[in-house]
């Protein structure tokens, strides 16, 4: 049976009567992107890492299990100092965003150490895929293949050179689903690809897939861009026995066939 629960992450009440009898609890929710996350710090905190804290709070007082949170492995490393970039790598954020997820990675440890709240972090990729937002500041998968579809200018931030790793949805969805499942010591995985694409590479692959030239414009490169980021997933291959399916040429089949044009 599906619920739906209408209400705001900052409204306790709200949360305890949705989260009432449930032993598990998956939290996706954010209310900034790493692009603007800089632009108001107080608001990333006070909307992102104190309604997480609202939320651990209901938590253990309605008896949930398990907590399984959609961190960021795109920017709680910040500049690489390896790739693929292991869990065990310093983490040393450029942006609000990736500051407020690792806060909330080292909350979610408080909360396992005082009242044994069980948590697992998944520190996500780049996801992309069907039905996915077009109108977006970030998502650069969809956003390129749907201004390529309409004949539109793409812009990139820098020289193309920026690399990336691209998550299929499906393959995030397996992940969360596997992190729920797990019984470990382990608290934080890695989940994308295993593999790095420019924005250059990437721009090449939709070209590739629609049959045709793509014009592109490069803007000056932003500051928090670090630039490359390609995850380790080792560990989450070992302990979740999880690993990505879906080949990027063919999520970006997929996507091309369920984007609808706007």
């Amino acid at each position: 049976m599906l619920e739906y629960h209408k209400g705001d992450f900052s409204d306790q009440d709200a949360m305890e009567q949705a989260l009432a009898g449930v032993e598990l609890c998956f939290h996706l929710i954010s209310t900034t992107i790493p692009s603007t996350s800089n632009l108001n710090p107080s608001l990333d905190i006070s909307s992102n890492l104190i309604g997480t804290l609202k939320l651990l709070e209901v938590a253990v007082r309605v008896g949930i299990r398990r907590i399984v949170f959609a961190s960021s492995g795109g920017t709680v490393y910040g500049p690489p100092q390896q790739t693929p970039i292991p869990e065990s790598h310093p983490t040393n954020p450029t942006c609000s965003y990736g500051i407020v997820k690792l806060a909330i990675e080292k909350y979610l440890a408080m909360y396992r150490f005082m009242y044994g709240l069980d948590s697992v972090a998944l520190r996500f990729a780049n996801p992309y895929g069907d039905r996915q937002r077009i109108k977006a500041a970030q998502g650069a998968a969809a956003v390129f293949l749907s201004k390529a579809l309409r004949g539109e200018l793409i812009e990139i931030w820098g020289d193309g050179s920026v690399v990336r790793d691209y998550l299929h949805v499906s393959d995030a969805v397996n992940s969360l689903l596997a992190a729920a499942m797990y019984v470990g010591n382990t608290s934080v995985f890695n989940i994308g690809s295993g593999q790095g694409l420019s924005l250059n590479e990437l721009v090449s692959a939709i070209s590739f897939e629609l049959g045709r030239p793509i014009e592109v414009v490069y803007r000056p490169r932003r500051s928090f861009d670090v630039p490359c980021n390609i995850l380790d997933i080792q560990m989450a291959a070992s302990e979740l026995s999880w690993r990505p399916l879906v080949a990027f040429s063919e999520g970006l089949a997929r996507m091309r066939r369920t984007l609808t044009v706007l």
